[in-house]
C-alpha cells in the first residue's frame, strides 16, 4: 500500500502566518516548523513559475497548480509532498554550453575570454556605484558653494569641484556626465540582479592534469575568475551535459524520516517512484533526484554514523528509474526545504520571529545516542555567557582591581549581547568616571590588557564565556564521533562521495576554497583531484569578508587651498604620501592653560573656553550660551565635547575650521566683543573663525580691524607715531595658574600684528550691496571685499 502522503498533509496543522512581500502583507498557511524564509522562498518560486493563487491558502493553490501541470493523475499526491516539505522542484544541475577540450589550441583563449566576461560582471556593480557616488560629489561641490553661480560651476575657480570632477573621471564617468552633474542633474542608479550563469564544462587528460602540465594552470585560472567544471573522460562530460537538460527534484530525507518513522525506507521508495513517474518522458531518459539532508539522516537515523550507510539509500533511489543522477545543487531548493550544509551550529527561528543559534539537531541526536553530554557540547559551542568561575578573568580577580557589584552586573548583562570581551570591558558598559578614578586609566576602550591581563588569560576567559564556535578538540566527544565533530563538512563530503559509484552523473558541487587562492594553488588542487580518481571537480572561491580589507591612509594634498577664493584661478597640485597617524587619545594635563572669549552674535551671548596642551596646541573647547533654551544649549555643549574628542585623537583643527566656517543658520549677524571678527553667518562660523585666527594664524578669517580705542590687543594705543608702552605680564599670565611663579615686575614688550596694514590713507566709498545677502554692508578690505553682515567675500571685478 503506498504511503498516505495526502492524508498526512490533510491532518497537518498549518496555522496562518503573515508574510511581508514587496508591496503587501500576505496571509499564508504553513507548517509550524517552517521559517519565514522558507515560506518566502516558496512564494518566490510560485511567482517565478507563473502559478496563480486566489484563496487564503497560497501554498496549497500553488502546489495543486504545479501538480496539475506536472501530472494531472497524481496532482493531489504531488501537492501533498510539497506541502509536507518532503520535496521541492529544482533546477537542473549540469552544463549546457558545450564542452571545451583543453587539448585543442584555442581552448586557453576561449577560457580566458569566458573568465573575462564573468570578471566584468563581478566588477560592474561596484564600478557603477563608485561612478554614481563620484558624480553625486560633483553635484554637491556646486550646491554647497556659496559664491556666484558661474564661479561655483567653474572647476578653475572652485577647487572642491575640480577635485570632485577629477575623482569622477578616474571612477570611469564620462565628461558629459560630469557636466550634467555640474548643471545639477542627479545620478541615482539601481542595478539589475545578476542571474547566475551556468558553469562551463571542460575536459582534460587525467595524466596531464595530475602532472601539473600547462592545461592544469589554464583550467585553474578559468576556475578562479569564472565557473568551470573539469572532467577527465568523455562519458562524464556527456552525462553532465545531459544533466543540464534533465528534470530535477530535491527530496528532504530528514523530513521524511520524521514523518514516516520506522517505515522510512518504504516511504522513500514510494516518494521516489511518485516523482520519477512525474518527471520521466520529458525529452531525456535521465532523472535528477537529489538526496537532501543525507548527512543529517546518517547521523540521526542510521544505526551508526558511518558514511557507508549512504550506499543503501542510494540504491533505493536509483532503482526507481533507468538512469538517475543523485546530485542536485540548487541553493534555492535547499532554502525551500530548510536544508543547510552540515555544521555544528544551526540558526533557527524562534516562536516570536527572532533568530537564535543551537547545536544541530542531527549532531545532538548522534551525541546523545553515543552516550555523550549534549549540554556540555552546547557549552563548548556557545559558552556560558558569564565570567563566574572563568579561567583567567573572573569575578574575584576583577573585585581585587576595584570592580563592585554595580560594574560586575553591567558586565554580566553585556555578555549576553557581545561576542568578545573587548566589547564588554569598555565604555559605555563601564562608566568613564569609574575607569578614570578607580581603575586609573584614561582610555575607556580595550581595558583588559591595560589592567594587566595577558593575551592567554583573555583568550581562556573568552572561550569560557563565548565558546569555541566548533567542537574540534572537545574532550567530551564520544570516540566514534570525534572525527565527525571536528570536521562536519569533511564527513558530508565523504557521504556525497559514496554516491558517485551509483549516480549516473558525477558530483559537480563546488569545492569551496579560500578567496585569496592563487592560480598555482588552484592548479595543485586540480592535480590532487585527478590523482584521487575524481570523475569531475569544480572549484569556487569563498566570498571575501565584508568591509575594508586594507588600511589605506587618505592622500594629504600639499598645496590645498584654505578657503574658496573667487578671484584666484586654482591650480590643482596633489602630492600623495602615506601618513601614519597615532590613533591613541592624547591626554590633556590636569592643570592646563587656555583663554575665555566673550562675545555676542546677533545679540546672543557666547562664551568660548579653550584648553591647551603644554606646547600651546588646542586640546578642548567649551561653548556656553547661558540664556538660550535648554535643548539648544545642551546641543552646543555636546558638540563641543565631540570636537574636543576629535582634537585629542589627532584630528587637525584646520579640518574643523574648513568644515564649519561659512555655515548659515540663526543666530547670525553682527558680532560684538571680539576685536577680530565683526560678523558671522552662524554661531559655528563665529566659533571656528575665532579658533582659526587665534590658533592657526588664519587672519584671512578675521573680518574686522582692531578698534583703536581698545588698543592693538596689548593695551597700547596706536596713534600719531607715539611709542607703545610695555604691558604688565599679569594681563596675559594667570596669577592663579602660575601660582606665584611669575615675578611681579615681568612685562611684555609690544609687538606689531602679523597681517600687513595699508600705508595709504583710507578712501571713503559709498555703501555697496552684497550679492549674497542683499545688505548694503559690503566693505573693501585691502584688495578684496568682505560683507559685514554675512561674511561673504565675493568677486568685485569690473
Amino acid at each position: 500500500m503506498p504511503f498516505p502522503f495526502v492524508s498526512h498533509a490533510a491532518a497537518m496543522h498549518r496555522p496562518v502566518r503573515q508574510i511581508e512581500r514587496a508591496d503587501q502583507i500576505v496571509d499564508v498557511r504553513a507548517p509550524e516548523s517552517w521559517t519565514d524564509v522558507q515560506i518566502e522562498a516558496w512564494l518566490d518560486w510560485g511567482d517565478g513559475q507563473g502559478l496563480v493563487w486566489n484563496s487564503d491558502d497560497p501554498l496549497a493553490d500553488m502546489a495543486t497548480a504545479y501538480g496539475q501541470h506536472l501530472c494531472p493523475a497524481e496532482a493531489s499526491v504531488l501537492a501533498a509532498t510539497l506541502l509536507l516539505g518532503l520535496a521541492s522542484p529544482a533546477r537542473a544541475t549540469g552544463c549546457t554550453d558545450g564542452v571545451i577540450d583543453l587539448s585543442e589550441p584555442g581552448a586557453a583563449r576561449c577560457l580566458q575570454r569566458e573568465a573575462a566576461f564573468r570578471r566584468a560582471d563581478r566588477l560592474a556593480a561596484g564600478a557603477v556605484e563608485a561612478a554614481a557616488a563620484a558624480l553625486e560629489n560633483v553635484a554637491d561641490a556646486v550646491a554647497r558653494c556659496e559664491g556666484p553661480r558661474a564661479d561655483c560651476a567653474d572647476p578653475g575657480t572652485n577647487p572642491a569641484l575640480a577635485r570632485a570632477a577629477l575623482a569622477a573621471r578616474r571612477s570611469g564617468a564620462a565628461d558629459a556626465d560630469i557636466i550634467r552633474a555640474i548643471q545639477g542633474e542627479r545620478f541615482d542608479v539601481a542595478l539589475h540582479p545578476l542571474e547566475p550563469s551556468p558553469p562551463r564544462l571542460a575536459i582534460g587528460d587525467r595524466a596531464m592534469i595530475a602532472s601539473g602540465a600547462p592545461p592544469a594552470l589554464t583550467a585553474a585560472e578559468a576556475a578562479l575568475d569564472g565557473d568551470l567544471v573539469l572532467t577527465f573522460d568523455p562519458q562524464s562530460a556527456e552525462a553532465i551535459s545531459e544533466a543540464g537538460r534533465a528534470p530535477a527534484v530535491l527530496l528532504s530525507l530528514p523530513a521524511l524520516a520524521q514523518l514516516a518513522g520506522t517505515g522510512f525506507e518504504d516511504a522513500l521508495r514510494d516518494l521516489v517512484c511518485l516523482w520519477t513517474a512525474a518527471l520521466e518522458d520529458r525529452g531525456t531518459s535521465l532523472v535528477s533526484i537529489g538526496m537532501g539532508g543525507l548527512a543529517d539522516w546518517v547521523l540521526a537515523g542510521a544505526p551508526e554514523p558511518d558514511a557507508a550507510h549512504a550506499d543503501h539509500l542510494a540504491r533505493i533511489v536509483s532503482a526507481g528509474a533507468n538512469r538517475t543522477a543523485l546530485f542536485v545543487n540548487d541553493v534555492e531548493a535547499d532554502l525551500r526545504l530548510g536544508l543547510t550544509g552540515l555544521s555544528a551550529v544551526e540558526v533557527w527561528q524562534t516562536a516570536d520571529g527572532g533568530t537564535a543559534r543551537r547545536l544541530r539537531p542531527a549532531l545532538a541526536a548522534a551525541i546523545e545516542r553515543a552516550g555523550g553530554d549534549v549540554e556540555a557540547a552546547e557549552r563548548r559551542l556557545f559558552g556560558r555567557r558569564t565570567l563566574v568561575d572563568a579561567p583567567g578573568v573572573d569575578h574575584t580577580t576583577l573585585r581585587s582591581l576595584g570592580f563592585t557589584d554595580v560594574e560586575l552586573e553591567g558586565v554580566e548583562c553585556a555578555l549576553a549581547q557581545a561576542d568578545r570581551l573587548g566589547d564588554v570591558f569598555r565604555s559605555p558598559v563601564l562608566d568613564a568616571g569609574f575607569v578614570r578614578d578607580v581603575l586609573g586609566l584614561e582610555a575607556a576602550d580595550d581595558l583588559l590588557p591595560q589592567l594587566g591581563f595577558s593575551i592567554d588569560d583573555i583568550a581562556r576567559a573568552e572561550a569560557w564565556a563565548f565558546g569555541h564556535g566548533d567542537l574540534a578538540g572537545w574532550g567530551g566527544a564520544p570516540a566514534n564521533l570525534q572525527a565527525i565533530l571536528a570536521e562536519p563538512m569533511a564527513f558530508e563530503a565523504a557521504v556525497r562521495a559514496r554516491l558517485e559509484a551509483v549516480s549516473a552523473v558525477p558530483d559537480t558541487a563546488p569545492t569551496c576554497i579560500d578567496w585569496r587562492t592563487t592560480p598555482a594553488q588552484a592548479a595543485r588542487l586540480l592535480s590532487d583531484a585527478a590523482r584521487d580518481g575524481r570523475r569531475a571537480v569544480r572549484l569556487k572561491r569563498a566570498a571575501p569578508p565584508g568591509g575594508s580589507l586594507l588600511d589605506l591612509a587618505e592622500p594629504d594634498p600639499a598645496a590645498r587651498p584654505r578657503r574658496w577664493e573667487p578671484e584666484a584661478r586654482a591650480v590643482e597640485r596633489v602630492v600623495e604620501r602615506i601618513v601614519e597617524r597615532d590613533r591613541t587619545r592624547r591626554k590633556l594635563p590636569d592643570r592646563r592653560k587656555g583663554y575665555i572669549q566673550k562675545a555676542a552674535v546677533g545679540g546672543h551671548k557666547v562664551y568660548i573656553h579653550t584648553g591647551e596642551y603644554e606646547d600651546g596646541e588646542l586640546g578642548e573647547i567649551f561653548i556656553d550660551m547661558h540664556k538660550e533654551g535648554a535643548a539648544f544649549r545642551s546641543l552646543m555643549n555636546n558638540f563641543a565635547i565631540a570636537i574636543s574628542i576629535g582634537l585629542q585623537y589627532g584630528v587637525p583643527l584646520e579640518e574643523f575650521v574648513d568644515a564649519f566656517i561659512f555655515t548659515r543658520f540663526e543666530p547670525a549677524g553682527t558680532v560684538t566683543g571680539n576685536d577680530s571678527i565683526k560678523s558671522a553667518t552662524s554661531i559655528l562660523d563665529y566659533i571656528f573663525r575665532e579658533l582659526g585666527v587665534s590658533y592657526l594664524d588664519r587672519h584671512e578669517l578675521a573680518n574686522a580691524e582692531p578698534d583703536p580705542l581698545n588698543g592693538n590687543g596689548l593695551g597700547a594705543l596706536e596713534g600719531d607715531g607715539e611709542a607703545p608702552e610695555a604691558v604688565p605680564a599679569a594681563r596675559f599670565i594667570s596669577k592663579g595658574f602660575a601660582r606665584g611663579a611669575a615675578p611681579d615686575n615681568l612685562v611684555v614688550l609690544p609687538f606689531g600684528q602679523k597681517r600687513e596694514t595699508q600705508a595709504a590713507a583710507p578712501v571713503a566709498t559709498e555703501a555697496v550691496a552684497c550679492p549674497s545677502c542683499g545688505d548694503f554692508s559690503l566693505q573693501q578690505r585691502g584688495v578684496g571685499w568682505i560683507c559685514d553682515t554675512c561674511g561673504a567675500a565675493p568677486s568685485m571685478q569690473g
